[in-house]
């Protein structure tokens, strides 16, 4: 369709302009050369574009990927990098074909929030150093430690250096990003804020002929790729669970950021079992030829769509004209200040690095909000994959809490009458303290017990209070609870945990977007809103407790 055509095609432009900047910035900071992002982008656009579960979703190098790669080739080395993707590949493929897709969004906010923060703070921190055109250090901790230093070399020229003149064009760079996100002019914003400061930037150092760092990139892109040359690594353990790691991460990120393309537009949905077995298709290849490993980016896809694409031809489009560029013209890149692209990664960073959020989890509980803190101080403390499992095993921890609580609150308003509280959860693991409150009762009391408060009541609490009501009336007692109600509010409940559900299925992607996008935001401001409006949180979803079966026992008395 001509109509199609000419949208896709035009969209197609605008998603190679933010790419191409954005893929050779991560590959400096994954501390690999500009060349394997490139051929990630080139690798995710016209292969993973022509078989992606969601035509509509970009795929490519991604700043939240960033920090592994840069920790396995510190550990392991730029040889072994391959393998790692490979394996991670693998288990993508394998996880589609098992019908996975759906078990990678079941995350924790908190956990995600601070995945997110805390890869923030590490792409921050290392970046700054290449700012400056010095090398990040060894570890998360290391760099932000190392900050006040850079600065005081940064302003202290007596020892020859020149830190302070890649770091004042990084500065500039940062500024011509603010400064074109504040223009009122909406058709201007057609080209990314990203794409002007690094087009400016460069022009700047070029003209003024800055002794700085400069992009390096071979004259045959091909020549910058290596298979892995010792294939027995594959069976290497330490690789093995490294390509898992990577694997399960990569996939996370891709499958929130495809519920947040279903939810910014209504043309196509995600088959997300096939989405997960694309990218691994694309990560496979990566690894075969020792690129950086790719994602469902968020930043392009909703540029892509901003941009009024309507297939999946944009996606494929963007991957040839980055291949068209590298191939026919590579030395206009190697113009390009390295301390540009790491500015535009520091910046990148900052927006992940969304503390207001605790502000919006503390509503929900304190413990959401230290869940957050927790996963984003041992991402920063130690790496990614223990962060986040360090995440999700406290969030795990504190449902089991929350399902076995259960509160009990006894009061005598007259000296007839009981009336017993019950908060919580109700299960067979509090049974010693629901009895002992039972028979804490005067035997001639008119018990009045209150469930309005539960979240959850088993069949042993049930047949507990009704075996005691037995003997409590044969001694001259009597048991009132209303039944009804109880039948009534598991209803509602119900029925309210299957729209705070509805309402979930994006939150994890919209907080995502709501920290990437704003910086290579096209010109609809509408965008912001698309995944976490407002920065309204919204609560976890909890799982309704089911109705009891029993809601109909023997007669009690009233």
């Amino acid at each position: 369709m001509p109509g199609s055509l000419h949208k896709d095609l035009l969209a197609s432009i605008v998603v190679f302009l933010v790419a191409l900047p954005l893929a050779m910035g991560i590959s400096i900071a994954s501390g690999m050369p500009p060349a394997a992002g490139l051929v990630t982008c080139i690798v995710g656009g016209v292969l993973v574009g022509c078989i992606s579960g969601n035509p509509l979703q970009v795929s490519g190098p991604a700043a939240g990927l960033s920090v592994i790669v840069y920790e396995i080739i510190q550990e392991h080395g730029i040889a072994r990098l391959g393998i790692v993707v490979l394996i991670a590949g693998i288990f993508q493929m394998v996880a589609g074909l098992a019908r996975t897709g759906q078990w990678f969004r079941a995350v924790s906010p908190a956990v995600v929030n601070g995945m997110l923060s805390g890869i923030g703070v590490l792409i921050l921190a290392s970046q700054f150093h290449v700012t400056l055109d010095d090398a990040p250090r060894s570890s998360g901790i290391g760099n932000l430690v190392a900050i006040p230093e850079a600065f005081f070399k940064c302003f202290n020229t007596s020892d020859g250096t020149n830190s302070h003149v890649p770091g004042l064009l990084g500065v500039f760079t940062i500024l011509i990003i603010l400064l074109w996100e504040s223009l009122p002019f909406k058709k201007l914003k057609v080209v990314p804020s990203a794409l002007i400061a690094v087009v400016v930037a460069t022009i700047a150092a070029t003209i003024m002929r800055l002794d700085i760092n400069h992009v390096v990139l071979p004259d045959n892109l091909f020549s910058a790729l290596s298979m892995p040359k010792d294939w027995r690594e594959i069976t290497n353990w330490n690789l093995i669970l490294e390509g898992l790691g990577l694997g399960f991460v990569a996939s996370a990120e891709t499958l929130l950021s495809a519920s947040a393309v279903d939810r910014m537009q209504t043309m196509v949905r995600t088959k997300y079992d096939k989405e997960l077995f694309a990218q691994g298709v694309g990560n496979f290849l990566c690894g075969m030829v020792g690129a950086l490993p790719m994602t469902g980016v968020i930043v392009r896809s909703s540029v892509n769509i901003q941009a009024g694409a309507q297939t999946r031809l944009s996606a494929i489009l963007h991957g040839c004209w980055i291949l068209i560029l590298v191939l026919c013209c590579p030395f206009v890149l190697r113009y390009v200040p390295t301390s540009a692209l790491a500015a535009l990664l520091v910046y990148t960073g900052y927006k992940l690095t969304n503390f207001k959020i605790i502000k919006e989890l503390k509503k929900y509980g304190n413990s959401e909000a230290a869940i957050y803190l927790i996963t984003l101080c041992a991402i920063v403390c130690t790496d990614l994959l223990t962060g986040v499992l360090t995440g999700v095993v406290l969030s795990v921890l504190k449902l089991l809490y929350v399902f076995s609580h259960l509160e009990i609150k006894s009061t005598a308003p007259n000296p007839e009458k009981t009336e017993l509280y019950l908060k919580g959860a109700a299960t067979f693991l509090n049974l010693p303290r629901l009895a002992e409150a039972l028979d804490s009762v005067p035997a001639s009391h008119e018990l009045h017990v209150h469930l309005e408060d539960l979240d959850y009541v088993d069949h042993a609490s049930l047949d507990m209070i009704m075996s005691w009501e037995q003997s409590h009336k044969a001694n001259g007692g009597a048991l009132v609870i209303d039944w009804g109600t109880l039948g009534a509010m598991f209803r509602d409940r119900r029925r309210g945990a299957r729209e705070a559900a509805q309402a979930q299925l994006g939150l994890n992607a919209m907080e995502l977007e709501e920290n990437l996008v704003n910086m290579v935001k096209p010109p609809l401001d509408a965008l912001e809103a698309a995944l976490e409006p407002s920065h309204e949180g919204t609560a976890p979803a909890t799982a309704a407790p089911p109705v009891p079966e029993n809601l109909n026992p023997p007669q009690s008395a009233n």
